[in-house]
């Protein structure tokens, strides 16, 4: 007994060495020191990025000079939008492609479709998409890869341009007025909290329900509508109840009164939409790390059970550019997502890789080109907007663009100015109508999608 315990104990010491083979030992510490000398001007240097902003102090001065907002070609836009403090960006980008056109096509004013009409129903789709998901799945172990992605992705305000096509598709669009934005709207962080809490609970309920075989999936089903009835009535009391009618009186940008109609939301959208949301658009990628020229979807990534899974087309960034300047050319905005955080100036609404001077700062460089920052999650695609412009040169390749935000009146009224370089480096999404991509890269809509997992990191919901 004695010479087992000394084994196991002997045993024990040698992995411990082993591991301590890789801690910070005292003498790699005295090493490690010699990274900061106490020179005065590393003292000076060290007071001044403790008490600012680096962003503040890494400003390469005299850059704001450089700026113009001057566009050779940009599509008319009238009032900017506000998701405030809400992850619904998804909606807005896609919602302001769609009322751009409204705008155009009736001489209208100043006007917004009802984000919180399709935001009801995103959280309600998403619910049952979850719901339905573990009575799938509920068989599987649940430390179950899928098991366990369903329980931390229960439901948020998160999304991209598949909800707004798939959502608007199936119920309708309404003007703001008729169904207005709430404080719960504009706030979702306690709704969604609260409304996953409660989900996570009523799918243990549903994995551990019982019964005979051939009455079981009935059971199950019966139970999930009890349970989506409880998240109707909770998100009625969060955002109010979505209209089955209204009537709504338009004018035109005069201010004037043209027709008074009594609407249904699909007949509204029939009307004066009337666009094939599902078919007429395309998400194009570009992703470095993956093959170009490929299609892919990603499984369970989509905003309701019956609807379509994300699918996009993975491209060069030059092919893109080329589709998006035709779209712009032609009158046409875009939904657009990017990593917005990297190199921006929010006040003054500029995105440009040379506007701070992070490495002078710092004394070193920060190397990563896209595709190394993908694979090592130091960029992704965070926020969806609307692109609306593109400066041109004389020999057609584009300078810079803008995009129409929805942060309210921050940054350049309301938008954001790249520079090409910018959106070369950190633009990843961009969903175009199919008339404006070459047919070559149409065909291969055509091909077998390569499917990834839904817990890829690059696939996580624009907020």
């Amino acid at each position: 007994m004695k010479k087992r315990i000394f084994t196991v104990c002997a045993a024990l010491s040698v992995a411990a060495a082993a591991f301590a083979q890789g801690g910070i030992t005292d003498e790699m510490m005295s090493r490690i020191r010699q990274g900061y000398q106490d020179t005065p001007e590393e003292r000076a240097l060290r007071n001044a990025i403790s008490a600012n902003d680096i962003n503040t102090l890494a400003v390469r001065q005299g850059v704001e000079a450089g700026y113009d907002f001057y566009f050779s070609d940009e599509v008319p836009s009238k009032g900017i939008t506000d998701q405030q403090s809400s992850g619904r960006c998804w909606l807005f980008s896609g919602m302001n492609v769609l009322r751009a056109k409204m705008i155009e096509d009736y001489n209208l004013g100043p006007f917004q479709f009802s984000q919180s009409y399709i935001f009801f129903y995103d959280q309600l789709e998403k619910a049952n998409l979850f719901l339905q998901g573990i009575i799938d799945t509920r068989n599987l172990p649940m430390d179950d890869r899928k098991v366990e992605w369903l329980f931390r992705h229960t439901i948020n305000d998160g999304g991209q341009f598949t909800g707004v096509s798939d959502l608007i598709t199936k119920y309708g669009i309404v003007p703001s007025n008729v169904m207005p934005e709430t404080w719960a709207a504009n706030h979702t962080s306690r709704m969604s909290m609260l409304l996953d809490l409660k989900l996570k609970e009523f799918g243990l309920e549903l994995r551990e329900m019982t019964g005979p075989k051939k009455e079981l999936p009935a059971m199950l089903e019966a139970r999930k509508v009890e349970m989506l009835a409880f998240v109707y009535r909770f998100l009625v009391l969060n955002l109010g109840e979505p209209p089955a009618e209204f009537t709504w009186t338009m004018y035109d940008a005069e201010g004037k009164p043209v027709s008074t109609k009594t609407y249904t939301p699909k007949s509204f959208y029939d009307e004066y939409v009337g666009v094939d949301l599902r078919n007429n658009y395309v998400m194009l990628m570009n992703d470095p790390t993956r093959e170009f020229y490929k299609v892919y979807e990603i499984e369970y990534d989509r905003h309701q059970y019956d609807g379509k899974n994300w699918l996009y087309i993975n491209l060069p960034i030059e092919e893109i550019e080329a589709i998006a300047i035709a779209s712009i050319k032609d009158g046409t905005m875009m939904y657009f997502s990017c990593d917005v955080g990297k190199f921006l100036d929010r006040q003054n609404g500029v995105l440009d890789v040379d506007y701070y001077d992070y490495g002078s700062l710092m004394g070193t460089t920060f190397g990563m080109d896209k595709r190394e920052r993908i694979l090592t999650g130091a960029s992704g695609s965070s926020h969806a907007m609307t692109l609306m412009a593109v400066d041109l040169d004389e020999y057609g390749q584009a300078k810079k663009w803008k995009v129409e935000n929805s942060w309210g009146m921050t940054g350049h009224e309301g938008h954001l100015v790249m520079t090409d370089e910018w959106f070369e480096e950190y633009m990843f999404r961009l969903v175009a109508e199919k008339k404006y991509v070459p047919e070559n890269i149409l065909k291969l809509l055509d091909t077998k999608p390569t499917m990834l997992p839904p817990w890829d990191p690059m696939f996580a919901d624009e907020l």
